[in-house]
């Protein structure tokens, strides 16, 4: 849970996000400065693996209500994935293995994500060991994390949408081209 994370542990996870996300660019580790460790939404739960290195890997969870077109539909949304570079390519799925059960817990119907076109290939790889189904097509609006007076107070994205179903079938996930977060990514 987050609110047991311990201040050290913060400042051990932005350190390792500002180490994963740095090189895929500057502005994408600047959220980590200093002890955060959260970029958008904070997260309500956290999985993180850790070696004799450190942190290995982190994926969080938060539950929220997103609307899908016009139906508002409660989530899991995961986020916040990372993986050590030094350990890429042996995350997400175990991430996910570790993470499923707990989406099982807490009783949601679906786990749901949002990722950039690029990582298309990896993220259809889920559906090897979880029922995961990718979405392209749609757009996903979210808050800014920060409210700014040079930008507007959304983000419009097209992203790739992966739906994990957990208490409901595939098929009760609604049609439709946009996704509000009702709130920054997480």
């Amino acid at each position: 849970w987050e609110s047991e994370l311990q201040l050290d542990e913060h400042v051990e996870l932005a350190s390792f996000f500002r180490n994963t996300y740095g090189p895929t660019g500057a502005f994408n580790a600047k959220p980590f400065e200093g002890s955060r460790s959260w970029a958008g939404a904070r997260p309500e739960l956290r999985a993180i693996g850790h070696d004799s290195n450190g942190v290995a890997a982190h994926i969080g969870l938060l539950r929220r209500f997103i609307k899908v077109g016009e139906v508002d539909l409660l989530v899991a949304e995961l986020g916040l994935y990372g993986v050590r570079p030094d350990l890429e390519g042996l995350g997400i799925s175990h991430s996910l293995r570790v993470m499923y059960p707990v989406l099982q817990q807490l009783r949601v119907p679906f786990g749901f994500g949002a990722v950039r076109h690029a990582l298309q290939r990896h993220v259809e790889r889920f559906g090897r060991h979880f029922p995961a189904t990718v979405l392209s097509g749609i757009r996903v609006r979210s808050t800014l994390p920060d409210a700014r007076l040079d930008l507007p107070p959304t983000r419009t994205e097209d992203v790739l949408v992966v739906v994990l179903p957990v208490g409901s079938a595939m098929s009760d996930w609604p049609t439709a081209t946009l996704i509000d977060r009702n709130g920054p990514e997480l």
